[in-house]
């Protein structure tokens, strides 16, 4: 008695843990495409272009730095496939099985229309009502429901479509440049262009003593992997010889000076053959003296008797 008891529960114990968990219901398969690129770095080098002529002769120059990049590109074509399934959930019985029901006669008799049709009506009514018949009476199993499917990661297959070298050449723009001038290295930056705008007259080499220094050193380096490109630009004896006097035309102290005085520095430094510098000192003047038309006038007048230079000041804004 007590073991035919034991086994009675046994048994409603079984009978209630297949009624909790039950079956899935399995759907078809969903596949996913897509395409996905891999890139590797085959080769990574800078270029620094230091101009011409090689010897600094004038204390401006523009250097240009380029990135230089060879990547293998491997192209793939990526599916993944997905089982798909109708979870179960033990109170969906209560209206599955008798619309089971009526799917497996209505699946039966469609099956029996079909054979006087000759076979002309679709699967989903001779097939796919019977299978949803079977489903829902199946107490442990729902019927086939896309609506709340649930899925699983099946497997994925990967199918490489191309393999190709793609080389990239780049500025260097907006990033960091050192110059090492003597015992002293300046870090400079690149424009937007990858154009660094050296000159010797302004700030940093402006409060440098530059006329022991033969050659200037330009390092660049990409610290995530260490790629680095060095290059040297000679000074000429010349332009070092310059260098102070044009420091002190362009940046000695001009309210005290003379309106000859201002010409000289003009010409002087037209002189030297340094009409660059000459040009912004001229109209630097010419903006100093914008509020003093009298001032402005004698400026312009004794630039062009002594120095041969024809000015005029710049239209005033609106």
């Amino acid at each position: 008695m007590f073991k035919r008891h034991n086994l009675s529960l046994g048994s409603a114990t079984l009978c209630g843990a297949l009624l909790v968990s039950g079956c899935a219901n399995h759907l078809s398969q969903r596949s996913e495409h897509e395409e996905r690129v891999e890139r590797k770095l085959l080769e990574h080098t800078l270029q620094i272009d230091v101009g011409d002529p090689k010897t600094l002769e004038l204390p401006q120059r523009r250097i240009r730095i380029h990135e230089h990049k060879a990547f293998e590109v491997t192209e793939f074509e990526v599916t993944r496939h997905y089982d798909r399934y109708t979870p179960y959930q033990p109170w969906r019985e209560i209206y599955e099985m008798p619309l089971g029901a009526v799917a497996v006669v209505a699946g039966l008799g469609a099956n029996v229309v079909n054979v006087f049709a000759l076979g002309n009506l679709p699967e989903s009514v001779t097939h796919d009502w019977l299978d949803y018949g079977l489903a829902g009476l199946n107490p442990f199993m729902n019927a086939p429901s896309h609506g709340r499917a649930e899925q699983n990661l099946a497997s994925i297959d990967e199918a490489q479509q191309d393999k190709r070298i793609e080389r990239t050449a780049l500025p260097w723009n907006e990033r960091p440049v050192l110059v090492k001038a003597g015992n002293t290295t300046h870090e400079l930056s690149t424009d937007r262009n990858g154009v660094l705008r050296l000159n010797l007259l302004e700030s940093p080499f402006a409060e440098q003593d530059l006329r022991q220094i033969t050659r200037l050193y330009i390092n660049v380096e990409d610290e995530q992997d260490n790629t680095h490109a060095s290059d040297s630009l000679p000074v000429s004896r010349s332009l070092r010889g310059k260098l102070l006097e044009a420091h002190d035309l362009i940046y000695g102290d001009l309210e005290d000076d003379e309106v000859s005085q201002w010409v000289y520095r003009v010409k002087r430094l037209a002189e030297l053959g340094l009409e660059e510098q000459a040009v912004e000192l001229e109209q630097s003047l010419i903006e100093l003296t914008r509020n003093d038309p009298q001032l402005q006038g004698d400026f312009l007048k004794l630039l062009a008797r002594d120095a041969g230079r024809l000015a005029a000041p710049a239209p005033a804004d609106d």
